[in-house]
Protein backbone atom coordinates (compact mmCIF):
# COMPACT_ATOMS: atom_id res chain seq x y z
CA UNK A 1 0.00 0.00 0.00
CA UNK A 2 1.48 3.64 -0.99
CA UNK A 3 0.10 6.88 0.07
CA UNK A 4 1.59 8.43 -2.29
CA UNK A 5 0.64 6.43 -5.72
CA UNK A 6 -2.37 4.09 -6.63
CA UNK A 7 -1.30 0.55 -6.19
CA UNK A 8 -2.68 -2.19 -7.65
CA UNK A 9 -2.80 -5.18 -5.29
CA UNK A 10 -4.52 -2.41 -2.77
CA UNK A 11 -7.50 -1.73 -5.42
CA UNK A 12 -7.76 -5.48 -6.40
CA UNK A 13 -8.46 -5.74 -2.09
CA UNK A 14 -11.03 -3.87 -2.37
CA UNK A 15 -13.02 -6.31 -3.63
CA UNK A 16 -13.30 -7.94 -0.23
CA UNK A 17 -14.66 -4.65 1.01
CA UNK A 18 -17.17 -4.24 -1.77
CA UNK A 19 -18.76 -7.80 -0.80
CA UNK A 20 -21.32 -9.23 0.85
CA UNK A 21 -24.26 -7.15 0.09
CA UNK A 22 -25.56 -3.44 -0.31
CA UNK A 23 -23.80 -0.43 1.31
CA UNK A 24 -26.95 1.01 1.88
CA UNK A 25 -30.88 0.64 1.10
CA UNK A 26 -31.34 2.60 -2.04
CA UNK A 27 -34.51 5.22 -1.92
CA UNK A 28 -37.39 3.94 -3.19
CA UNK A 29 -37.97 5.25 -7.25
CA UNK A 30 -41.34 7.29 -7.84
CA UNK A 31 -41.28 4.46 -10.68
CA UNK A 32 -39.92 0.85 -11.34
CA UNK A 33 -37.56 -0.09 -13.79
CA UNK A 34 -36.67 -3.42 -15.62
CA UNK A 35 -33.34 -4.57 -15.15
CA UNK A 36 -31.50 -7.84 -12.86
CA UNK A 37 -31.36 -4.91 -9.73
CA UNK A 38 -33.09 -2.68 -8.44
CA UNK A 39 -32.17 0.71 -10.19
CA UNK A 40 -32.16 4.13 -8.51
CA UNK A 41 -30.04 5.24 -11.93
CA UNK A 42 -31.93 6.60 -14.84
CA UNK A 43 -31.46 5.91 -18.64
CA UNK A 44 -32.80 7.01 -21.58
CA UNK A 45 -36.01 4.55 -21.57
CA UNK A 46 -36.95 0.97 -21.67
CA UNK A 47 -37.79 0.11 -25.20
CA UNK A 48 -39.24 -3.57 -25.25
CA UNK A 49 -36.75 -5.73 -26.56
CA UNK A 50 -37.98 -8.90 -26.35
CA UNK A 51 -40.58 -12.13 -25.02
CA UNK A 52 -39.10 -15.02 -22.87
CA UNK A 53 -40.50 -17.87 -20.53
CA UNK A 54 -41.13 -16.49 -17.59
CA UNK A 55 -38.55 -16.92 -14.35
CA UNK A 56 -39.83 -17.28 -10.63
CA UNK A 57 -39.02 -13.64 -9.39
CA UNK A 58 -40.44 -11.99 -13.20
CA UNK A 59 -43.43 -9.47 -12.35
CA UNK A 60 -46.65 -10.78 -13.54
CA UNK A 61 -47.70 -7.09 -14.49
CA UNK A 62 -44.99 -7.32 -18.05
CA UNK A 63 -46.56 -10.62 -18.48
CA UNK A 64 -46.72 -11.41 -22.16
CA UNK A 65 -50.43 -12.75 -22.14
CA UNK A 66 -51.12 -12.38 -25.94
CA UNK A 67 -47.58 -15.04 -26.66
CA UNK A 68 -49.12 -17.08 -23.36
CA UNK A 69 -52.08 -17.44 -25.25
CA UNK A 70 -50.75 -18.75 -28.27
CA UNK A 71 -47.92 -20.75 -26.62
CA UNK A 72 -49.61 -22.69 -23.72
CA UNK A 73 -46.58 -21.34 -21.71
CA UNK A 74 -46.19 -18.34 -19.54
CA UNK A 75 -43.81 -15.59 -21.01
CA UNK A 76 -42.63 -12.55 -19.88
CA UNK A 77 -41.56 -9.05 -21.51
CA UNK A 78 -38.05 -8.00 -21.01
CA UNK A 79 -37.08 -4.21 -21.93
CA UNK A 80 -33.43 -3.23 -23.57
CA UNK A 81 -32.72 -1.50 -20.21
CA UNK A 82 -32.25 -4.82 -18.53
CA UNK A 83 -28.80 -4.89 -20.87
CA UNK A 84 -27.66 -1.51 -20.05
CA UNK A 85 -27.26 -1.54 -16.65
CA UNK A 86 -23.55 -0.01 -16.19
CA UNK A 87 -20.80 2.52 -14.39
CA UNK A 88 -18.54 5.20 -16.24
CA UNK A 89 -15.83 6.79 -13.60
CA UNK A 90 -14.37 10.11 -14.71
CA UNK A 91 -10.90 10.49 -12.53
CA UNK A 92 -9.23 13.32 -11.97
CA UNK A 93 -5.36 13.61 -12.48
CA UNK A 94 -4.40 16.84 -12.54
CA UNK A 95 -1.62 18.30 -10.48
CA UNK A 96 -3.68 19.06 -7.45
CA UNK A 97 -4.85 15.52 -7.03
CA UNK A 98 -1.21 15.17 -5.82
CA UNK A 99 -1.50 16.23 -2.61
CA UNK A 100 -2.48 14.93 0.98
CA UNK A 101 -1.35 15.71 4.50
CA UNK A 102 -3.32 13.13 6.06
CA UNK A 103 -2.63 9.22 5.21
CA UNK A 104 -2.59 9.14 1.91
CA UNK A 105 -3.04 12.00 -1.25
CA UNK A 106 -5.96 12.98 -2.90
CA UNK A 107 -4.94 10.97 -6.08
CA UNK A 108 -4.25 7.60 -4.63
CA UNK A 109 -8.04 8.08 -2.31
CA UNK A 110 -9.33 8.68 -5.51
CA UNK A 111 -7.99 5.64 -7.08
CA UNK A 112 -9.20 3.74 -4.05
CA UNK A 113 -12.65 5.04 -4.06
CA UNK A 114 -13.24 4.16 -7.57
CA UNK A 115 -12.10 0.97 -7.59
CA UNK A 116 -14.81 0.25 -4.61
CA UNK A 117 -17.38 1.34 -6.79
CA UNK A 118 -15.87 -1.05 -9.82
CA UNK A 119 -16.12 -4.03 -7.52
CA UNK A 120 -19.56 -3.21 -6.42
CA UNK A 121 -21.15 -2.49 -9.86
CA UNK A 122 -19.40 -5.26 -10.92
CA UNK A 123 -21.01 -7.39 -8.59
CA UNK A 124 -24.24 -6.14 -8.87
CA UNK A 125 -23.97 -7.29 -12.68
CA UNK A 126 -23.03 -4.11 -14.22
CA UNK A 127 -20.38 -3.16 -16.60
CA UNK A 128 -17.58 -1.21 -15.88
CA UNK A 129 -15.96 1.79 -17.61
CA UNK A 130 -13.36 4.53 -17.23
CA UNK A 131 -12.26 8.10 -18.38
CA UNK A 132 -9.16 10.00 -17.41
CA UNK A 133 -8.35 13.72 -17.39
CA UNK A 134 -5.26 15.75 -16.79
CA UNK A 135 -2.07 15.51 -15.73
CA UNK A 136 -1.39 14.84 -19.58
CA UNK A 137 -3.77 11.57 -19.23
CA UNK A 138 -6.41 11.60 -21.66
CA UNK A 139 -7.05 7.79 -21.55
CA UNK A 140 -10.35 5.40 -21.83
CA UNK A 141 -11.88 2.48 -20.52
CA UNK A 142 -14.59 0.82 -22.91
CA UNK A 143 -17.26 -0.73 -20.38
CA UNK A 144 -16.69 -4.37 -19.71
CA UNK A 145 -18.31 -6.77 -17.44
CA UNK A 146 -17.33 -8.94 -14.43
CA UNK A 147 -14.01 -9.33 -12.92
CA UNK A 148 -11.93 -8.95 -15.98
CA UNK A 149 -13.90 -5.61 -16.94
CA UNK A 150 -12.71 -4.37 -13.37
CA UNK A 151 -8.87 -4.86 -13.55
CA UNK A 152 -8.98 -3.19 -17.01
CA UNK A 153 -10.26 -0.30 -14.86
CA UNK A 154 -7.94 -1.05 -12.10
CA UNK A 155 -4.76 -0.92 -14.51
CA UNK A 156 -5.51 2.07 -16.12
CA UNK A 157 -5.83 3.73 -12.58
CA UNK A 158 -2.72 2.75 -11.63
CA UNK A 159 -0.39 3.10 -14.94
CA UNK A 160 -2.72 6.36 -15.59
CA UNK A 161 -1.28 7.56 -12.41
CA UNK A 162 2.36 6.40 -12.62
CA UNK A 163 2.30 8.55 -16.05
CA UNK A 164 0.74 11.74 -15.32
CA UNK A 165 2.58 14.46 -15.69
CA UNK A 166 2.87 17.54 -12.82
CA UNK A 167 3.22 20.06 -15.11
CA UNK A 168 0.06 19.42 -17.59
CA UNK A 169 -3.23 20.41 -16.58
CA UNK A 170 -6.88 20.01 -17.85
CA UNK A 171 -10.02 21.06 -17.28
CA UNK A 172 -13.50 19.01 -16.73
CA UNK A 173 -14.62 20.56 -19.79
CA UNK A 174 -11.74 18.94 -22.51
CA UNK A 175 -12.80 15.13 -20.61
CA UNK A 176 -16.28 15.69 -21.47
CA UNK A 177 -16.34 14.14 -25.20
CA UNK A 178 -14.97 11.33 -24.06
CA UNK A 179 -17.88 10.68 -21.55
CA UNK A 180 -20.32 11.42 -23.81
CA UNK A 181 -18.79 8.66 -26.09
CA UNK A 182 -18.94 6.21 -23.88
CA UNK A 183 -21.58 6.65 -21.48
CA UNK A 184 -24.83 4.21 -23.05
CA UNK A 185 -28.20 4.93 -22.25
CA UNK A 186 -29.13 3.03 -18.92
CA UNK A 187 -25.43 3.92 -17.03
CA UNK A 188 -24.50 6.41 -14.53
CA UNK A 189 -21.54 8.57 -14.17
CA UNK A 190 -19.47 9.40 -11.18
CA UNK A 191 -16.52 11.97 -11.46
CA UNK A 192 -13.89 11.95 -9.09
CA UNK A 193 -11.93 14.98 -8.89
CA UNK A 194 -10.94 17.62 -6.36
CA UNK A 195 -13.11 20.40 -8.47
CA UNK A 196 -10.48 22.90 -8.69
CA UNK A 197 -10.37 22.70 -12.51
CA UNK A 198 -14.46 22.58 -13.28
CA UNK A 199 -14.73 25.28 -15.40
CA UNK A 200 -17.70 27.01 -16.94
CA UNK A 201 -17.92 24.91 -19.71
CA UNK A 202 -18.34 21.86 -18.36
CA UNK A 203 -21.52 22.84 -17.02
CA UNK A 204 -24.12 22.92 -20.05
CA UNK A 205 -22.40 19.14 -21.40
CA UNK A 206 -22.58 17.99 -17.83
CA UNK A 207 -26.10 19.28 -17.17
CA UNK A 208 -26.65 17.68 -20.98
CA UNK A 209 -25.82 14.30 -19.22
CA UNK A 210 -27.12 14.40 -16.36
CA UNK A 211 -30.96 14.61 -17.80
CA UNK A 212 -30.91 11.28 -19.28
CA UNK A 213 -28.40 9.69 -16.87
CA UNK A 214 -27.56 9.33 -12.91
CA UNK A 215 -24.50 11.78 -12.47
CA UNK A 216 -22.69 12.41 -9.03
CA UNK A 217 -19.74 14.22 -8.30
CA UNK A 218 -17.13 12.75 -5.88
CA UNK A 219 -15.12 15.73 -4.24
CA UNK A 220 -11.68 14.62 -2.94
CA UNK A 221 -10.53 16.93 -0.07
CA UNK A 222 -7.60 17.00 2.27
CA UNK A 223 -7.23 18.29 5.64
CA UNK A 224 -4.86 21.11 4.73
CA UNK A 225 -7.50 22.35 2.65
CA UNK A 226 -10.02 22.34 5.47
CA UNK A 227 -7.76 24.56 8.33
CA UNK A 228 -4.38 25.71 8.00
CA UNK A 229 -1.19 24.06 9.26
CA UNK A 230 0.07 25.31 13.07
CA UNK A 231 1.71 28.65 12.80
CA UNK A 232 4.97 28.85 10.88
CA UNK A 233 6.60 29.73 7.43
CA UNK A 234 5.76 26.30 5.00
CA UNK A 235 7.52 26.05 1.28
CA UNK A 236 4.90 24.41 -0.70
CA UNK A 237 4.92 23.35 -4.54
CA UNK A 238 2.27 23.79 -7.14
CA UNK A 239 2.65 22.12 -10.94
CA UNK A 240 6.66 22.97 -10.33
CA UNK A 241 6.09 26.68 -8.85
CA UNK A 242 7.69 26.74 -5.37
CA UNK A 243 6.31 29.34 -2.28
CA UNK A 244 6.65 29.77 1.00
CA UNK A 245 3.56 30.60 3.39
CA UNK A 246 3.69 32.48 6.43
CA UNK A 247 0.82 30.78 8.46
CA UNK A 248 1.87 32.98 11.12
CA UNK A 249 0.27 35.72 9.23
CA UNK A 250 -3.33 35.98 10.99
CA UNK A 251 -4.59 37.12 7.47
CA UNK A 252 -2.92 33.83 5.55
CA UNK A 253 -4.70 31.80 8.09
CA UNK A 254 -7.75 33.58 7.58
CA UNK A 255 -7.58 33.25 3.85
CA UNK A 256 -6.42 29.75 3.36
CA UNK A 257 -9.25 27.94 3.71
CA UNK A 258 -11.82 30.08 2.59
CA UNK A 259 -10.11 29.87 -0.51
CA UNK A 260 -11.01 25.97 -1.02
CA UNK A 261 -14.07 26.43 0.63
CA UNK A 262 -15.03 28.86 -1.97
CA UNK A 263 -13.89 26.35 -4.90
CA UNK A 264 -15.88 23.59 -3.32
CA UNK A 265 -18.90 25.37 -2.76
CA UNK A 266 -19.34 26.68 -6.55
CA UNK A 267 -18.81 22.82 -7.90
CA UNK A 268 -21.13 22.11 -4.84
CA UNK A 269 -23.86 25.24 -6.14
CA UNK A 270 -23.42 24.09 -9.79
CA UNK A 271 -23.81 20.74 -9.59
CA UNK A 272 -27.31 20.81 -7.50
CA UNK A 273 -28.38 23.30 -9.92
CA UNK A 274 -28.40 21.03 -12.81
CA UNK A 275 -29.13 17.90 -10.54
CA UNK A 276 -25.77 16.48 -9.77
CA UNK A 277 -25.48 14.64 -6.47
CA UNK A 278 -22.39 15.43 -4.26
CA UNK A 279 -20.11 13.57 -1.56
CA UNK A 280 -16.86 14.75 -0.53
CA UNK A 281 -14.51 12.16 0.20
CA UNK A 282 -11.37 12.96 2.63
CA UNK A 283 -8.15 11.36 2.13
CA UNK A 284 -8.22 9.73 5.41
CA UNK A 285 -12.44 8.88 5.33
CA UNK A 286 -13.52 5.56 5.39
CA UNK A 287 -14.61 4.88 1.56
CA UNK A 288 -17.56 2.40 2.84
CA UNK A 289 -19.27 4.52 5.00
CA UNK A 290 -18.49 7.64 2.80
CA UNK A 291 -19.71 6.17 -0.45
CA UNK A 292 -22.44 4.30 0.98
CA UNK A 293 -25.46 6.84 -0.09
CA UNK A 294 -23.70 6.35 -3.78
CA UNK A 295 -24.03 3.22 -4.70
CA UNK A 296 -26.54 0.05 -3.13
CA UNK A 297 -27.11 -3.20 -4.47
CA UNK A 298 -30.91 -4.73 -3.56
CA UNK A 299 -33.01 -7.11 -4.20
CA UNK A 300 -34.61 -8.04 -7.83
CA UNK A 301 -37.70 -6.25 -9.47
CA UNK A 302 -38.60 -5.46 -12.77
CA UNK A 303 -40.82 -2.54 -14.13
CA UNK A 304 -41.28 -0.13 -16.41
CA UNK A 305 -40.26 3.76 -16.12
Amino acid sequence: MSATAIDLEDLIALRVLAQGGRLTEPRRSTATRSGGHASRWRGRGVDFRESRVYQVGDDIRHMDWRLTARSGRAHTKVFEEEREQGLLLAVDFNPGMRFGTRQRFKSVQAGRAAALLAWLAAGGGDRVGLVGFGGGIAGEVKPGGGRRGVLRVLRALRDWDAASDAAQMSTWSAAMPRIRRLLRPGMRLVVLSDGFDADAAAWSPLAQLAGRHDVAVVLLRDALEIAPPPPGRYALSSGGVRQTLDFADPQVRAAWPQRFAALRERVRAESVRIGVRVLELDTDADLKRTLAPLLARSRVITGVA
